[in-house]
């Protein structure tokens, strides 16, 4: 089939987690056969702040790191949707697209676009901006992918659109996977996340710099947008701050540290429970030891306390890496456990057989709400899994 993809940035993941999973599950569908044509607007936001903060050296890395993706850079203004959109069997698009281009894209599928039309979305904005969600016109959309079933509960409960299905974000197994020569570690801990908007800066406190201090651990930090007095405290606890990395190397910086942590922002870890970051799935993927500051994991994605530790709050947190520091045995026990999980459940083979069996559904005009998991296409998946883990 051809698939047409509308996102932020398949080039860019400066402060842009979604383009993590787009790269994964692009992947998997050439890997099966597919044609994806991938569009970003030329101006977005993520790439604007690649190209000043990191230059085109950054640029031409994504590009040898992933000899296979392509997109191409548009100017709204100039963008003809009918011609682009010829011949596409599927298209999806992320909820990190203009109103009015979401719009217009409805708009040929009304006008007689044979093609199947997904809204994706991967944000928080359902709960902390809703009135940004209202904006977009989906009635001649078939349906949303949302990344957790409580945000697909809310699109459909406020009647936002005709149908929606639960479709988890996952780990390219691809690319974060255990090391095949194991490294001697060069830090006790390492933590791959964002600044934001400061929005969980008192969980970083907690769940990170003051237990690192604390136990004298050896830690580093990659991610953007921290502020110079979070710098400066970085500093003062003596963590290792190094800034943004290219996710694509981020298995290397987990291979060379003993363990990790998942810090969920406040709108995850609150309003919406069961949807962890991608650096959870990305982490467990790569077998390192993880302990998670407190979310919900109402969907049972993972089995808390087997896959990873879950500390309530900072003494937890100390008493865990105390654990972890302690036992290599205990620590390795749990990384197995989570890389199992991974998987078995939750990588983008199998996302791609979820998303191919809800494309499958719509033929019917009786298609169901929900998740759509057929046991021939999981099949189909593991049988995918199996043959890029022993590559």
């Amino acid at each position: 089939m051809r698939f047409v993809l509308f996102y932020h940035s398949l080039i860019s993941d400066w402060n842009h987690g979604n383009a993590h999973f787009l790269r994964g599950f692009v992947t998997e569908l050439q890997a099966q056969g597919h044609r994806v044509d991938v569009f970003e607007p030329a101006n977005g936001w993520s790439l604007r702040n690649l190209k000043e903060q990191e230059g085109w050296s950054a640029i031409e890395a994504f590009h040898e790191a992933y000899p296979t993706l392509h997109s191409s850079l548009y100017d709204p203004e100039d963008l003809d949707l009918e011609q682009t959109l010829d011949g596409a069997d599927v298209v999806l698009v992320h909820e990190w697209n203009d109103p009015d281009l979401v719009s217009r894209i409805g708009q040929c599928r009304a006008s007689g676009g044979r093609f199947k039309l997904l809204f994706h979305d991967t944000h928080h904005r359902a709960v902390s901006e809703p009135d940004a969600i209202q904006r977009f016109d989906l009635r001649h959309f078939d349906g949303v992918l949302a990344f957790g079933e409580v945000l697909r509960q809310i699109y459909e409960d406020r009647g936002w659109a005709a149908r929606a299905w639960t479709w988890h974000e996952a780990a390219d197994v691809r690319r974060f996977k255990p090391s095949r020569a194991p490294q001697e570690p060069d830090t006790d801990l390492v933590w791959v996340g964002n600044w934001g908007e400061g929005e969980r800066a008192a969980e970083i406190e907690e769940f990170l710099i003051e237990p690192v201090v604390d136990l004298g651990l050896r830690a580093r930090i990659h991610g953007v947008r921290y502020p110079e007095s979070a710098i400066q405290r970085l500093q003062q606890a003596r963590i290792d701050y190094r800034g943004w990395i290219a996710n694509f190397r981020v298995p290397e910086v987990f291979a060379r540290a003993n363990f990790t942590v998942h810090i969920p922002r406040r709108f995850y870890a609150g309003m919406l429970p069961g949807i962890p970051t991608i650096r959870m799935f990305e982490a467990l993927a790569c077998g390192i030891p993880l302990i998670s500051a407190p979310w919900n994991d109402c969907e049972n994605l993972f089995q808390p306390g087997r896959d990873y530790l879950v500390a309530s709050n900072g003494r937890e947190m100390r008493e865990h890496l105390r654990l972890l520091q302690a036992s290599p045995d205990a620590a390795r026990t749990i990384a197995e456990f989570g890389l199992q999980t991974i998987l078995e459940r939750h990588t983008c083979a199998h996302r791609v057989a979820e998303l191919l069996s809800i494309c499958e559904s719509l033929e019917s005009p009786k298609a169901r709400t929900n998740t759509a998991r057929p046991a021939p296409r999981m099949r189909a998946a593991q049988a995918a899994i199996s043959d890029v883990w022993s590559a």
